[in-house]
C-alpha cells in the first residue's frame, strides 16, 4: 500500500480509535479494541498483537491472527530487538533479519513497536506482520507509535 494512502486510513483508524478507547478505562480493553480494529482495518496485517513482559519473559498477550508463539526466546528476533533497543524497528524481510523467530512462515515483513506504560517503561511491544516483504514503513511506524499512546489517554 503507498504511504499515501496509508495516512489517510491511519488519520481515519486513530479518529476511530480516540472514540472508542474512551468507552472503558480498563487497558486490556483498550489494548483489545486497537487489536482488533487495526488487524481488520489494514488488508496487510496478517498477524496484530501484543508481546508482554511476564516475569522476565516475552509472553504472547492479546492478538488476531493464527496462533503465535506463547514465549519468545531471550534476546533472540525481532520482538526482543525492538524491547531491548527501545525503538520502533520495520524489516522488509524477517527471513534475512539475524535470529529472526519464525512462528508461522507466512510471515514476511514485520514492525515491532515498544509499548509503555503510564510511566514510560517499556512492558512489550506491539508486533505487527505481514505476508509480503516490504510492507511496513515509517508511516506505520509514527501512525503506530502514536496509537499506542491511546492506550493510556
Amino acid at each position: 500500500m503507498e504511504d499515501k494512502k496509508k495516512e489517510g486510513r491511519y488519520e481515519r483508524i486513530y479518529a476511530q480509535l480516540s472514540e472508542l478507547v474512551r468507552k472503558s478505562e480498563n487497558t486490556q480493553a483498550r489494548m483489545a479494541t486497537i487489536i482488533a480494529v487495526l488487524h481488520h482495518k489494514m488488508d496487510y496485517y496478517f498477524w496484530t498483537g501484543f508481546y508482554l513482559i511476564d516475569d522476565g519473559k516475552m509472553t504472547v498477550n492479546m492478538y488476531q491472527g493464527p496462533v503465535a508463539c506463547q514465549i519468545l526466546e531471550k534476546d533472540k528476533g525481532v520482538c526482543w530487538a525492538a524491547f531491548n533497543q527501545q525503538k520502533t524497528l520495520v524489516v522488509e524481510d524477517v527471513h534475512a533479519f539475524p535470529g529472526h523467530i519464525a512462528c508461522d512462515s507466512r510471515s514476511n515483513s514485520e514492525i515491532v513497536v515498544p509499548f509503555r506504560n503510564k510511566a514510560g517503561e517499556i512492558i512489550g511491544v506491539l508486533d505487527i506482520d505481514s505476508k509480503d516483504k516490504s510492507s511496513f514503513s515509517e508511516v506505520d511506524a509514527r501512525w503506530l507509535e502514536k496509537i499506542l499512546e491511546l492506550v493510556y489517554c
